[in-house]
């Protein structure tokens, strides 16, 4: 799938599921509840056991019907092994130039984490397909209201924080998408078992975006 292609499902979907350090049993069960609630956009933290492994599993699971990428990517070497491993996308809590330039090198989505306007106009120069504004939570929902003014050409994405309650207004507000991950990769449900309360909170999100939308 073209690059420009991918991006576009993801803004669409409007919603990228942060899955950190999950239980291998529970990977798939987690993953096909979140795509069956909307989400077209899984994100696995490469400080999870066996990062490069589940990535390559939901990948050669699900193909095209989502897009699968890496996060918590601090550096450019492991970016590389992230996309190697089938990664969409490179999702980090930093900006790196290396990291922005090997991801677009291998023609994958750069989302850097940033949080100053310098920051963002710097990543965005440097190749950055999204603006992960991260925490999104720290500044407030306000916060990329105001962004929008000098700065409403660069798509941006908060990360962190961002709830059932605020994340219509951060939509409205001109976010393009979000990063979601503890309020929608519900530690105690999986523990449980309980994906299908997982799916239903993906649907929600989902569903919240699109009526923020029209």
């Amino acid at each position: 799938m073209m690059k420009s292609i991918q991006l576009q499902k993801l803004q669409d979907s409007g919603v990228v599921a942060v899955i950190r350090r999950p239980r291998l049993q529970d990977v798939l069960h987690i993953a096909h509840a979140l795509v069956e609630g909307g989400v077209g956009a899984l994100e696995i933290t490469v400080d999870s056991t066996g990062a490069f492994d589940l990535i390559t599993l939901l990948k050669e699971t699900f193909g095209e019907r989502v897009l699968v990428g890496a996060g918590t990517v601090l550096d450019a070497d492991t970016a590389k092994q992230a996309i190697q491993a089938g990664s969409d996308f490179i999702f980090s809590p930093i900006l790196d130039i290396d990291t922005i330039r090997v991801t677009n090198e291998y023609g994958k989505i750069s989302i850097p984490g940033v949080m100053t306007p310098t920051e963002i106009v710097t990543a965005y120069r440097a190749g950055a397909d999204l603006i992960k504004v991260f925490p999104g939570n720290a500044l407030g929902v306000d916060y990329i209201k105001e962004l929008q003014g000098p700065l409403g050409h660069i798509p941006m994405m908060p990360t962190g924080g961002v709830t059932l309650d605020n994340v219509a207004q951060f939509i409205r507000n001109g976010a393009v998408a979000v990063g979601i991950g503890g309020n929608l990769v519900n530690k105690a449900a999986i523990e449980a078992g309980c994906f299908e309360e997982v799916r239903e909170l993906a649907r929600t999100f989902t569903q919240l975006i699109q009526k923020a939308r029209r």
